[in-house]
């Protein structure tokens, strides 16, 4: 009997922390890839028991796919407008919370980008350009704006090959199927393409602010783990990791 005291009290314990475990599940803007990544992963360590899974991807393909009641507890949106309007459609939990401005540059993995400008993409020699998606992805939107601005979107359509998010564009830069795209710089300079390419900061006064939302979805209005995770994003870890990645904070001034 006193050999099965320790085994009970080892399966109890097991039990209760099985039973208070929580999961939540996150759709995430691929400009958020590396920074959500190191964000889950310091959460984690304080609360070991719970799961978090975070799916990237287009913030306005992941809002209609919350319309359609897709299985996401939180959804952090590259453009603040999606969430609200999901809000206002009576399929939030939560308000709308702005986390941070995102910023777009001129990457490539071929070229010296940092010797770049929008115009240097009038170039003969550059035949591919890539973009996101405008149609359903906040950052192409951005740069079609800041091409337009330039007086320069009739010369480059032609040369523009799109993704269907920003991290699918990155992608067709750092493999050669671009030769320089308008990317996030949240991946431009993280881990996986800092040391592959250079950049170019595109001056914001040359589109609409990247304001970027999250909310907690109707479907999770009992999930205490998300809210927890939502409060969590104005910690003062969280907030540094979005600074680490180029993000600027609400209530914090942009460089130019």
């Amino acid at each position: 009997m006193k050999l099965l005291r320790p085994l009970l009290l080892a399966c109890s314990l097991l039990f209760m922390a099985t039973a208070h475990a929580e999961k939540t599940t996150i759709a995430a803007a691929a400009d958020l890839k590396f920074a959500m990544d190191e964000i889950v992963a310091t959460f984690k360590k304080a609360n070991p028991a719970d799961e978090v899974e975070v799916i990237y991807g287009s913030s306005g393909k992941f809002h209609t796919q919350i319309q359609q009641g897709a299985p996401y507890d939180l959804y952090f949106s590259a453009d603040i407008g999606f969430p609200r309007e999901l809000a206002k459609a009576g399929l939030a939990a939560s308000e709308v919370r702005p986390y941070a401005f995102g910023r777009i540059v001129l990457w490539s993995a071929s070229l010296d980008a940092t010797k770049m400008t929008l115009a240097s993409l009038a170039d003969p020699k550059i035949t591919r350009i890539a973009i996101a998606n405008p149609k359903h992805a906040p950052y192409g939107k951005r740069a079609e704006e800041a091409l337009r601005a330039s007086g320069l979107w009739e010369k480059i359509e032609p040369k523009l090959v799109y993704g269907e998010n920003i991290a699918h564009t990155a992608q067709f830069v750092q493999t050669g199927n671009a030769q320089v795209g308008i990317v996030a710089l949240a991946l431009a300079i993280s881990p996986e393409l800092a040391n592959k390419g250079g950049y170019w900061l595109i001056p914001d006064n040359l589109h609409e602010p990247l304001e970027q939302g999250f909310v907690i979805t109707k479907r999770a209005e009992g999930n205490a783990l998300a809210r927890r995770f939502a409060d969590y994003m104005s910690s003062k870890p969280a907030r540094a990791v979005m600074t680490k990645y180029g993000f600027v904070l609400p209530g914090e001034v942009a460089s130019k």
